[in-house]
Formats: C-alpha cells, sequence, structure tokens
C-alpha cells in the first residue's frame, strides 16, 4: 500500500512540476535562461525542508507521509537531472555565463531555500 502513496506522491510532483515549469517558463522565455526549472528547484528544496521539518524532526505528521511527501512528491517535482541537462546545453551552445549563473543560482539559493523551509517547518 506504501508504494501506492508514494505513486500517487509523485504523479501529483510530476504534474506540478509540469505546470509550474511550464508556466514559469512562458512568462521568461525571452530571457535565454532556463528559469522554470530554476523556480522548480527552489521551490522544490523549500518544500522539502517544510516536509522534512514537519515530518522527520517535528512528527508533526505522521511518519507515514514521510515516502509520499518526500520520495514520491518532492522527488517527482524536483528536476535536478533537467537543471544539470539544461547547464550543459548551455555550456554546449557558449553560454558559460549562463551556465554558471544557472548554477550558482540554483544551487545558492536552493540551499537559501531548504533553509527557509527547515525554519518554516520547525516554527510550525
Amino acid at each position: 500500500m506504501n508504494l501506492i502513496f508514494i505513486g500517487l506522491g509523485g504523479f501529483a510532483g510530476a504534474v506540478g512540476r509540469y505546470v509550474v515549469d511550464g508556466w514559469v517558463a512562458e512568462q521568461t522565455s525571452a530571457s535565454g535562461l532556463p528559469w522554470g526549472t530554476f523556480v522548480v528547484n527552489v521551490s522544490g528544496s523549500l518544500v522539502l525542508g517544510v516536509f522534512t521539518a514537519l515530518v522527520v524532526d517535528r512528527a508533526a505528521l505522521p511518519a507515514a507521509l514521510r515516502g509520499p511527501l518526500l520520495i514520491g512528491f518532492v522527488g517527482a517535482y524536483t528536476t535536478f537531472s533537467t537543471f544539470m541537462l539544461e547547464t550543459w546545453r548551455l555550456v554546449e551552445a557558449g553560454s558559460w555565463g549562463l551556465a554558471l549563473g544557472n548554477l550558482v543560482g540554483s544551487v545558492g539559493v536552493g540551499l537559501l531555500a531548504v533553509f527557509g523551509g527547515l525554519v518554516i517547518g520547525r516554527a510550525i
């Protein structure tokens, strides 16, 4: 039964990723930077921090939600492999500055988002 709930979480995360990435990419298409993936990675980091604080650190949510939320939803929602591929494509296109900005920005802001999520989750 746990696998079904993880699968349902994954379904929701994948759909969420598709919707958020598509909307952000549409709004920012002229910039050249893959902002949709950036926003998904950062918001996923924030959500992962909140869920980790609530499920693991504080036990404010049942432990049974750990798999569906952390593995299923967040695992399907975040896009690290896409982030790496898009960064590599920027390198191949000779856009070294955008590639570096994408790497540094995503990692730096992602770490801040995880920290913020943990702070929020622990404060709830």
